[in-house]
């Protein structure tokens, strides 16, 4: 798949909320998630594995969900980008807005890295 088609495959997935399967789908075995060095509790990752287990513990911090959004995706070259949010109550927290874009690098038809900036 080229860039745009894995773009526009995470767009249709992740507007039914199926992160596992956009993971499941477009993501390389051994791609890189890299987290902002400020990103409490976080932090970056190499490989499905990790990378599932990461989304794992983020679910495990969170005590309820009040909504979300992912923008469309915008492409450039090897890479596609989207704002995505939340309105979360996270454990010992209270409830808070996350904002955050995410830039994808694509290589070989799979998402080989992903990158938040918040």
């Amino acid at each position: 798949m080229t860039t745009a088609e894995v773009a526009a495959r995470y767009d249709a997935l992740a507007k039914t909320n199926q992160w596992e399967a956009i993971q499941d789908e477009l993501y390389a075995a051994d791609a890189v998630s890299i987290e902002p060095e400020h990103a409490q509790g976080m932090q970056s990752v190499t490989g499905m594995e990790a990378i599932k287990e990461k989304g794992r513990q983020f679910q495990g911090m969170i005590e309820e969900m009040h909504g979300g959004y992912c923008s469309e995706p915008v492409v450039g070259g090897r890479f596609f980008s989207v704002a995505m949010g939340m309105d979360i109550t996270m454990k010992g927290m209270g409830r808070m807005n996350m904002d955050e874009i995410a830039v994808y690098e694509v290589k070989d038809g799979k998402i080989v890295k992903e990158q938040f900036f918040f």
